[in-house]
């Protein structure tokens, strides 16, 4: 698959998802999130046409496509002022660990349902003390006769309060070493011992932030994903899609921000000829044009990586992509608030609410510091400071 020049399925895709964020809109984001209600309406619609599940393996309802599908949907709801944020969460890392690592039982139980929208899982991995040092994780899982007893906290975890489980990242002892290793949980919120708590964020999203609390929560032997021994390949294989869709995310903020500031630029007069006429609005706004079609040819570059099965190579080039498209977003946002002057910082052009959003994709799921030290090592070869 060549990811510089784009099938004329997902052309079709791309046109198609576009035409689904046109009917709903910035304002319809807007309108949920001060009702302090989830985009129930727009979820819902998007799975029944099949694109919450494109990447799921078509024998479970999905699409049968991969990460580069999910990420068109993604980048073109987000272009429309529209962007779900689960779906980095639901399908694109959950649904991929479930589908590559799941038994059986597990794939036929939330597979369907995460594939049309009909059920929806949170991922719980952050945790107050490890910050960005995922080897510092304590939440901790100990056998109990056939089944497990998880201990632990998780913070700035989003959407439990609309999902029917969360995928925990904990840790077990190794046997043969005493070391601890991660592994993943299928844990039910509803679970004795399980708590939750929003957290009052600024940031203006229809998905909320929890702060959980694990106290001996008691699972069956089955909500352990894939093999207690592979826990580091697995959760590699649901972070990389994740910072593709942080990328598809980024993009697609970027270009709805940026397809404001040129409307406005074509009409908005305040001598003889519109101000994108001038050079000092025309150009910055080119800049963005650019630095966002190149984040996206390196998601792309990602995403066939990783829907080619190398995990390697789809490391790299996923760090990279999120990097790139966090940077060309929170610039494209900046110059599209500047462009509008005054008016970028009202309600009715919907722009200023961008300004807290577009940072986001600078910290998480990983910080660009983080990056810029994954690259530095892994990729150039310097030794590490830590």
């Amino acid at each position: 698959m060549n990811p510089v020049i784009e099938s004329e399925e997902h052309k079709a895709l791309r046109s198609a998802v576009a035409a689904l964020g046109r009917r709903y809109g910035r304002e319809y984001i807007t309108r949920t999130v001060a009702e302090g209600n989830p985009p129930t309406e727009l979820w819902a619609d998007a799975g029944k046409l099949g694109y919450l599940g494109v990447n799921l393996p078509e024998e479970y309802g999905g699409g049968g496509g991969g990460v580069s599908e999910l990420s068109i949907v993604l980048e073109e709801l987000g272009a429309a002022g529209c962007p779900l944020l689960m779906l980095v969460v639901s399908p694109a890392i959950c649904g991929t660990v479930i589908a590559r690592f799941g038994t059986e039982e597990q794939k036929r139980a939330w597979l369907p349902g995460l594939a049309d929208g009909s059920r929806t899982m949170a991922f719980g991995i952050t945790e107050p003390d490890a910050g960005s040092n995922s080897h510092r994780i304590t939440t901790t899982a100990r056998r109990d006769g056939a089944d497990w007893l998880l201990t632990g906290r998780k913070v700035f975890i989003s959407g439990v309060d609309i999902a029917d489980a969360v995928l925990i990242v904990g840790r077990t002892e190794d046997a043969r070493t005493g070391r601890l290793k991660p592994c993943l949980f299928i844990v039910p919120p509803d679970a004795e011992g399980f708590q939750r708590r929003a957290i009052d964020m600024e940031l203006n999203a229809a998905e909320k932030q929890f702060e959980l609390v694990l106290d001996d929560v008691r699972l069956p032997a089955d909500a352990l994903v894939g093999d207690e021994d592979a826990g580091l390949l697995q959760l590699f294989a649901g972070l990389n899609p994740e910072r593709i869709m942080t990328a598809a995310f980024a993009i697609g903020m970027g270009r709805f921000a940026l397809g404001r500031a040129v409307e406005y630029a074509r009409e908005r007069s305040v001598w003889k000829s519109p101000i994108g006429a001038h050079q000092a609005i025309a150009h910055p706004l080119a800049q963005a044009h650019i630095d966002l079609e190149l984040a996206r040819l390196m998601m792309q570059k990602a995403a066939a990586l990783y829907d080619a099965g190398d995990d390697v190579g789809a490391g790299e080039a996923a760090n990279m992509a999120k990097y790139a498209a966090a940077e060309a977003c929170v610039k494209a946002v900046d110059q599209s608030v500047h462009t509008l002057g005054g008016n970028g910082l009202t309600r009715e052009f919907g722009l200023a609410s961008l300004i807290t959003a577009a940072r986001v994709a600078r910290i998480a799921p990983v910080s660009r510091e983080m990056i810029l030290n994954y690259v530095s090592h892994q990729t150039l070869g310097l030794p590490k400071s830590y």
